[in-house]
C-alpha cells in the first residue's frame, strides 16, 4: 500500500503539509500509523502541485525513500502552492520499480494516485483494461495496477465524467473485476475527489482550504475519518461524502 495527500485551497508552503508536521508524509514513509499493508513506503514518491496562474501542475518523483531526495526537501521548504497531490509507495510484490511506477501520475491539469492493490496483477488486468484503446494503455507510464487504474480514470475524465464520478466509476469496476483495495485520489488543482475501498482516509479544513489524506499528520481534533465504502469530493471549500457503492 502507499500513503497519500491533496490539497486545494489558498498558497500555502508544501513542507508544511507534507514535511513539518509531526506525522507528516514524509515521516509516514517510515513509521505510518493507520497502514494495515505493508510496514514502510520507501520504493518511490511524488509530488505534483500548482501555482496561481497556470493549470498545468508541475511535478518531481524518485524510486527510493522520499527522506533520502535532497530536491524534495528544497521544494517543501521554498514552494507555495494552491493545491498539490503527495505520495508516498509501498511497492507490491511482483510489481515493477522504478520512478514511473511512483504516484502522482499525470495529465494536463490532474493529478491522480492509488493506494492499495488489485490481486492476481498483472493476469488480472487484463479483464479490467479489455475497453481500453490501445494507444492509451500504450502511454502508460509502468505495467501497474495504479497506471491502469490512472488509464481508465483517464478515459472516464475525457468522456465528461466529472471527477467523482470518474473515479466512482473506475472503483467500482476494479472491485467487480479484480476486488482488492481501491482507494483513489484526484485533483486538478481546485478540486479534490477520493475513494475509500479497503484503506483509510480522512480530510480537514486548514490554511482556508481543504486536506485529504491517508492519515492524519498531526494529534489536532479537527480530522473527519472517512468510513469505508465512499466517495469524497471537494468543490468550492466544501466536503461531500457519499456511498461509493448501492
Amino acid at each position: 500500500m502507499c500513503r497519500h495527500l491533496a490539497y486545494v485551497g489558498p498558497p500555502v508552503r508544501v513542507g508544511e503539509l507534507v514535511a513539518d508536521p509531526p506525522h507528516a508524509l514524509t515521516r509516514q514513509a517510515w513509521a505510518p500509523r493507520r497502514q494495515t499493508h505493508g510496514i514502510m513506503n520507501v520504493d518511490g514518491f511524488g509530488l505534483g502541485w500548482y501555482v496561481e496562474g497556470d493549470a498545468v501542475p508541475a511535478r518531481h518523483r524518485g524510486d527510493g525513500p522520499v527522506w533520502g531526495d535532497e530536491t524534495f526537501a528544497d521544494l517543501a521548504r521554498t514552494v507555495r502552492t494552491t493545491g498539490l497531490l503527495a505520495a508516498v509507495r509501498s511497492g507490491t510484490e511482483g510489481m515493477v520499480s522504478g520512478r514511473g511506477a511512483a504516484a502522482p501520475f499525470r495529465a494536463g491539469r490532474w493529478l491522480f494516485s492509488h493506494n492499495g492493490a488489485l490481486p492476481g496483477w498483472p493476469a488480472s488486468g487484463a479483464e479490467l483494461v479489455k475497453d481500453l484503446a490501445p494507444e492509451r494503455l500504450l502511454r502508460l507510464d509502468a505495467p501497474t495496477d495504479a497506471a491502469a487504474l490512472w488509464a481508465l480514470t483517464l478515459d472516464r475524465l475525457d468522456a465528461g465524467l466529472t471527477p467523482g464520478e470518474a473515479l466512482r466509476h473506475v472503483t467500482r469496476r476494479a472491485l467487480e473485476t479484480t476486488g482488492g483495495r481501491v482507494n483513489l485520489l484526484l485533483t486538478d488543482g481546485q478540486r479534490i475527489a477520493a475513494t475509500t475501498a479497503g484503506a483509510s482516509l480522512c480530510y480537514r479544513h486548514t490554511h482556508g482550504g481543504v486536506v485529504v489524506a491517508s492519515e492524519s499528520y498531526d494529534e489536532e481534533t479537527d480530522w473527519h475519518d472517512v468510513p469505508d465504502d465512499r466517495l469524497l469530493t471537494v468543490e468550492r471549500g466544501e466536503v461531500t461524502v457519499e456511498q461509493l457503492r448501492g
